[in-house]
């Protein structure tokens, strides 16, 4: 079974620097995220279906400070042939959400599931479809966004199947 766990962030799409990004790409094919944006802290590409998750996850979870993140940065990453990803993130990542992601991907190794990516701390903004466009073009045209600073406390943790049910839920307090 594929599935993820991952921390909420509350940026809108109407945003006035979202705004601005759509409009220097207008023109370029790309799947907009529309709402439901977060932080994917583990994706599993196999999780084991008679393997309860929940109790260790609450172990990990309920003591669990919520971070507070800076977003100072829009940035894009290759993504397959002719795919790159423009996301939000932040030049100075909390070492207290890294430690916590971290103890969240070993508890779901020991727990014979399959992660083969790393963790990469990014809001994904867009999915950018069009082969006119390379990382170097698209992280030149992001690069005129008036992107301000903006710090965010995340409260809210989901576990769910990949596009389907919610296996767990968490909020987050300091």
């Amino acid at each position: 079974m594929k599935s993820y766990i991952e921390i909420k962030v509350p940026i809108r799409f109407e945003d006035s620097w979202f705004r601005q990004l759509r409009d220097l790409l207008d023109g370029v094919d790309i799947r907009w995220q529309r709402g439901y944006y977060h932080i994917t802290m583990a994706f599993l590409d196999f999780a084991p279906d008679k393997v309860n998750m929940i109790p260790g996850l609450n172990g990990i979870l309920d003591d669990a400070v919520a971070p507070v993140i800076t977003f100072d940065m829009l940035d894009a990453f290759a993504s397959g042939y002719h795919r790159q990803v423009i996301h939000l993130t932040t030049t100075e990542a909390p070492e207290e959400f890294l430690d916590m992601v971290k103890q969240i991907r070993q508890y779901f190794l020991a727990k014979g599931c399959e992660i083969q990516s790393d963790f990469k701390l990014h809001v994904t903004l867009g999915r950018v479809q069009d082969p006119r466009m390379n990382v170097r073009k698209l992280k030149d045209i992001i690069s005129e966004v008036d992107l301000p600073t903006f710090t965010m406390e995340l409260t809210d943790v989901e576990y769910r199947v990949f596009r389907g049910k919610t296996l767990g839920l968490w909020k987050l307090s300091n």
